[in-house]
Parts: C-alpha cells; sequence; structure tokens
C-alpha cells in the first residue's frame, strides 16, 4: 500500500501513520519529495482497509499496490517524475536531452557524453588497456571537467560495483548501469544509499516488471533519481538487437520515472538513427544516447 501524505505534511501526523503500519505487522519506507512524503506500507497489505488510512490526518490518499513495484508506480505518483542536473531536466513535459557516444559516428550537437572508462575487451586478441587505476582516475576527472567548462553532462558506465568511488571521484553527473549489472541485487542496493541519478538499464531478456523491479531496488533504498534505460532486446527477425518500443510505451504507462532510449549500439542497415530516435520519441523517451 502507498500512503501519500497532504503537502508540507508534519511528522507528527507522519509518525501516526508509521505507528500504524507497525502495529499490523508490516513496515514501512518514507520518501520524503519536495512536496509530499509517500509512506510505503511494505508487506501483507491485505490487513488494511485503505478508507482506514485515508481518515488518518494529514493523509491525501491511500492505495493498493497490485504490482510488485510501488514506490515508483503511477498509482503512488501519477505525474512525471523531473530530474535536473546542471540545468537541465530530464523527464516530463522538459524537452529531449541527448547524450553522445564516443564510439557513435554521429557529430551533432547534444547535453552531455556517455563515458565507458571501465570497458575491457573479452577478445584476447585485441589490447588491453595498461593504464594503472590512478591514471585512469586522473584522466577521466580531467575528461569530465573539460566537458563540465562546455556545460555538458558526464554519464559514467559502471562495468562493476568496484567502479562507483572512481566515478563519483571524476565528478559524473550520471551513473549508467547497463544490461550486464541489471541484476546484481547488491550493486542496486549500493546505488540506492548515493545521491546521484542513476540509468538502470534492462537486460535484452529482461520483462518489463524485472526492468521495473531493478529500478524499485534502488529507489527503496532511497535515491529517487533514477530514470529507466533501454538498450535493445533481443531481434527475432535479424542478428541486431531492436529498440524495445513495446517495452517502454509500457513502462511509462506504469511507471513516473523518465526513460532513456540507448540506441547507440542498434543502429545498423535496416534502421538508420534518425528513424529510432523518432520511434524513441514517440514512445515516451526522455533522454536518448546516440
Amino acid at each position: 500500500m502507498i500512503i501519500v501524505m497532504q503537502a508540507n505534511a508534519d511528522e507528527t501526523a507522519i509518525a501516526r501513520v508509521v505507528d500504524t503500519i507497525r502495529q499490523r505487522g508490516l513496515h514501512e519506507h518514507i520518501s520524503r519529495g519536495k512536496e509530499h512524503t509517500i509512506i510505503g506500507a511494505v508487506g501483507d497489505e491485505r490487513v488494511f482497509d485503505p478508507t482506514e488510512i485515508a481518515t488518518l490526518p494529514q493523509v491525501q490518499r491511500a492505495i493498493k499496490i497490485m504490482h510488485d513495484w510501488r514506490i515508483i508506480s503511477r498509482e503512488a505518483w501519477a505525474e512525471d517524475t523531473q530530474i535536473n542536473i546542471r540545468g537541465i531536466t530530464i523527464g516530463g513535459d522538459a524537452p529531449m536531452c541527448y547524450l553522445h557516444h564516443p564510439m557513435s559516428s554521429l557529430k551533432k550537437p547534444t547535453h552531455g557524453v556517455l563515458l565507458d572508462p571501465f570497458y575491457r575487451p573479452s577478445n584476447p586478441y585485441l589490447p588491453t588497456p595498461t593504464n594503472s587505476e590512478k591514471e585512469l582516475t586522473r584522466t577521466l576527472l580531467h575528461t569530465s571537467e573539460t566537458h563540465h567548462i562546455q556545460n555538458q553532462l558526464v554519464a559514467i558506465r559502471l562495468r562493476d560495483r568496484t567502479h562507483i568511488q572512481a566515478a563519483l571521484h571524476a565528478q559524473a553527473d550520471l551513473l549508467y548501469i547497463g544490461s550486464d549489472l541489471a541484476d546484481n541485487r547488491t550493486l542496486l542496493h549500493e546505488l540506492g544509499s548515493l545521491n546521484i541519478p542513476i540509468i538502470i538499464c534492462k537486460a535484452p531478456h529482461h520483462s518489463v516488471r524485472d526492468w521495473l523491479m531493478a529500478a524499485e531496488q534502488i529507489v527503496l533504498r532511497g535515491n529517487q533519481h533514477v530514470i529507466l534505460g533501454e538498450s535493445g532486446t533481443f531481434n527475432l527477425h535479424s542478428d541486431h538487437l531492436r529498440l524495445d518500443i513495446d517495452a517502454i510505451v509500457q513502462a511509462r504507462k506504469l511507471s513516473h520515472l523518465p526513460i532513456l532510449a540507448d540506441i547507440s549500439q542498434l543502429v545498423h542497415h535496416h534502421m538508420d538513427s534518425g528513424t529510432l530516435q523518432q520511434l524513441a520519441q514517440i514512445a515516451g523517451a526522455s533522454m536518448i544516447i546516440q
């Protein structure tokens, strides 16, 4: 169950709701926004009648949630979440935000860049970077500062949970969690304790439920600055991954979080970048990596 408190509800009213939740054998999760506080009752919510909670002082509404994800659901918050990073707003009715992938051949102006400094090729015949950790951190910080001088956002892709501190030291504006880490619950919980926007991409084999549950794991730990990322799903008609339009549309209906479409690795001779961008925008993406 989700309990939405009235705007600027005081601590006494919040504590009363929490006490009521605990008396029924459930535990609470409190999410504090700029105007509203949302309290999640975690456990078997069948012990509650929503009207019982709704009559408590300064409660705006109580809603039973039928999905496995709660805090990020449309029932909990009907309005689109907007995330502001360095003066650039992502989500809702804000203009489309574009990031540039260094390996992309496109050179059009963007709002920032996605860096992938921790990538190591799996092919043993390809050269592996030999920079020390200190050299990598120093180079990464310099690169970030260069983009920040140009008023650009810097997203850094993590390849392991041990890369978090290096990315934070490099002044990353967003942490990009690729599909390879979407099932790493330990990492998701650690990201939930941070105060930095997180892009969480679903794996090609993931359902929308898997995707939203991964985001919920982060938000439940307190980090509400989460962006859902779609970077490609399996294609029945070719070897190329395809942009999962259906998943974006469904996630938009089920969750208030912004959605990113990473099309940087999806362009092929049957689907050019311009078409992919149009599809992502029509489906409801607020951010595109090209």
